[in-house]
């Protein structure tokens, strides 16, 4: 039995590849190295796993490949590739977007419409449901994301739910909301904002630092993963919350901190076009048919992005 992990360098797709090696599984990591950041830190998330016997690594854009053929060789395939970043969406940069989350999206959803795989788990985004007071989000809220970014995370899901509807593609699409931890992308909040604290830099808050989020720690999210590929759900969409309350910016970077022991310069600026003021997971399907337990809060999973993020800065 073999997993596809499209994205398999960057934060998500590498921590997914790194857990099915290690629960004994043969896994086919794509990724195309997009100048999003730097290829160096991606080739770091890999540098665990690139030499394990049952890890093949194929550096190739997914539109330039021969997708039913990738396919034919594999059971499951997690569909975590995609151009990130709520703040680089707009303007002439969303051809990127377009190519990366819709079309390769689409291209994959097609390929495996020919092929006889178990599940096809589609990593989605709470960036979907755009600016709500209505909170917790649950996934049947009506959707009107606010930004380039969400509306093509957006396109993904419902291009896999008509693949499944029309073709029986057994898709489950996975809404993220904030993950962090280990291997975290240099444009995310947290690794800005450790990096800035470790070497005595100052940090920029976009808004008044009240805005708040449910943070996700990157194992569960992982795990959710791998609970939506095993099970028998198909045509489904699931928010993958964290263990723990809301919190707002400011009380994070408190944490941050006090886990390092000192203190950081803040800047206050304006708020930046798409960013949403606040995030919440109903989890309550999730838990419910997938059994989806998070395991690690907030304290705990800032601890591990810091002793990460140490190695890197120091």
């Amino acid at each position: 039995m073999a997993h596809l992990v499209t994205g398999a360098a960057g934060f998500i797709g590498s921590n997914l590849a790194e857990e099915l090696l290690a629960k004994g599984e043969k896994v086919i990591g794509v990724d195309c190295f997009t100048d999003y950041y730097a290829r160096e830190l991606k080739e770091k998330n890999l540098e665990n796993i690139i030499e394990d016997d049952n890890f093949k690594f194929i550096e190739a854009d997914l539109l330039d490949l021969d997708l039913v053929e990738l396919l034919s060789k594999v059971d499951y395939v997690y569909h975590q590739a995609a151009q990130a970043g709520v703040r680089s969406s707009w303007g002439q940069t969303f051809d990127i977007y377009t190519d990366c989350n819709i079309r390769a999206t689409q291209q994959l959803l097609e390929a495996a419409k020919e092929a006889e795989i178990k599940k096809f788990v589609y990593a989605s985004s709470s960036s979907v449901y755009g600016d709500t007071d209505n909170l917790p989000m649950q996934e049947t809220n009506r959707l009107q994301p606010v930004s380039p970014y969400g509306v093509s995370k957006l396109a993904g899901e419902n291009l896999c739910y008509l693949y499944w509807k029309n073709f029986e593609v057994p898709t489950v699409s996975l809404r993220y909301f904030t993950v962090f931890g280990e291997r975290q992308r240099p444009d995310m909040a947290f690794h800005i904002f450790i990096k800035e604290i470790l070497t005595d830099g100052k940090i920029t808050i976009f808004g008044d630092g009240k805005q708040s989020r449910n943070f996700t720690y990157v194992g569960d999210v992982v795990e959710a993963n791998i609970l939506a590929a095993a099970s028998d759900v198909e045509g489904e969409i699931f928010n993958v919350g964290g263990a723990g309350e809301r919190i707002t910016l400011n009380r994070t970077i408190e944490m941050m901190e006090d886990i390092i022991g000192k203190e950081v310069e803040k800047e206050y600026d304006t708020v930046a076009k798409g960013d949403v003021k606040h995030t919440e997971a109903d989890e309550t399907k999730i838990r419910q048919m997938l059994d989806y337990k998070p395991k690690v809060g907030l304290k705990e999973g800032l601890r591990r992005e810091v002793e990460w993020l140490k190695k890197i800065y120091l």
